[in-house]
């Protein structure tokens, strides 16, 4: 990835390495839905495997936001601000390392989601993935966005799609509360340290959709000075 410049893809767009960032980014958070599927079947050589895809994709990300950090283009006739595509790759390079920190903590402490909470916490893990997934679509929208010239259908559109993401972002608010709740009425059962980093989990799974949110605010930001 390193040896290919993107000073030339630049020339025809200043959007499309942000879109193939988000495309790995939301490539690292689907990962966790095998994950999961491994850790409920106490199957941790196939968590390990998924585990090291998933850092693969992570390593990818933040490799292509370095570069794309090196080489942007910081002239005058750049069709959106250069800030403004430095802060999105940022927000959206937060939303993979996540996805590493809940896949590594989970692996290094062999840690068992209770099967009480399993499918609820299935249901919060594919909601938190929609949020990245919506993100990725509204980034995907920012080619057409340009040829408009930030008017018309397409920023109904974008904006459309940012109202999405805000109420999956409250769904998953809402579906933290109960895990919570279904957690504390079984805590007394478990090992009070695991208790503690599933409290943890918990909150760095619901924070997916939190930063995913973060990606819309930036993208409002820049509809905004248009």
């Amino acid at each position: 990835m390193a040896g290919n410049s993107i000073l030339g893809v630049f020339a025809k767009s200043p959007i499309k390495p942000l879109e193939k960032h988000i495309r790995l980014v939301t490539k690292c958070c689907n990962q966790l839905t095998p994950f999961f599927i491994a850790c409920f079947d106490n199957n941790w050589d196939e968590a390990t495997k998924i585990r090291k895809k998933l850092s693969k994709y992570e390593q990818d990300a933040d490799s292509l936001k370095r570069q794309l950090r090196l080489e942007l283009p910081g002239g005058l006739f750049m069709p959106v601000d250069r800030t403004d595509i430095l802060e999105l790759v940022t927000q959206q390079d937060k939303i993979a390392n996540k996805a590493k920190d809940i896949a590594g903590r989970i692996l290094g402490r062999q840690l068992l989601i209770p099967a009480q909470l399993q499918k609820n916490f299935t249901a919060y893990v594919a909601r938190n993935i929609e949020a990245a997934e919506k993100a990725a679509d509204a980034i995907n929208e920012l080619d057409d966005l340009l040829e408009t010239g930030f008017r018309g259908r397409e920023v109904q559109l974008i904006e459309k799609m940012i109202n999405q993401l805000d109420e999956i972002e409250d769904d998953t608010d809402s579906m933290q509360i109960v895990l919570r709740r279904d957690l504390l009425a079984i805590e007394k059962d478990l090992n009070p340290i695991d208790v503690m980093f599933i409290y943890q989990i918990i909150e760095w799974v619901g924070s997916l959709a939190d930063l995913a949110e973060c990606v819309g605010s930036r993208l409002e930001i820049m509809l905004a000075r248009k």
